[in-house]
């Protein structure tokens, strides 16, 4: 839906740890959305990999951004990461995917894939529950 991505690619720039990492949203639907990033140095960690904290942001916001696609405005509370390989790559590829939409909470998940060389790699997976908010509600 090419309005649901244009709404998910308006908020991915206002958050400007986004910005900063340079995600892209690069497909939207109902329940699934993928996000992409370029390798930097600065998201590294020491040995050279992804750094697990960015691995994580990404599952965080497409699985955040996926329950937006079926919920509205939604804020996580809870996610959970597994690093199944080193993060190794060109370029960073999300796939998250709304599991269970439910009045009160939406059940998420997330694969975090590396792009080498046109190969990609299944380097993390991850789930999120979702709340969904009342616009205006989450300043508190």
């Amino acid at each position: 839906d090419a309005s649901m991505l244009a709404t998910l690619q308006q908020i991915n720039q206002t958050a400007a740890f986004n910005r900063w990492a340079g995600f892209e949203v690069l497909r939207a639907s109902d329940g699934q959305v993928e996000l992409a990033m370029p390798w930097r140095d600065e998201l590294g960690q020491y040995a050279g990999f992804l750094h697990a904290g960015v691995s994580a942001a990404l599952l965080d916001t497409v699985c955040g951004f996926a329950a937006a696609t079926v919920a509205g405005r939604v804020l996580a509370s809870h996610v959970s990461m597994n690093c199944v390989a080193p993060a190794v790559g060109q370029r960073f590829v999300a796939v998250g995917t709304v599991v269970k939409a439910g009045k009160r909470q939406v059940f998420t998940s997330a694969e975090l894939y590396a792009e080498q060389d046109g190969s990609r790699k299944l380097v993390a997976t991850g789930t999120a529950i979702l709340v969904p908010v009342e616009e205006g509600a989450a300043r508190g």
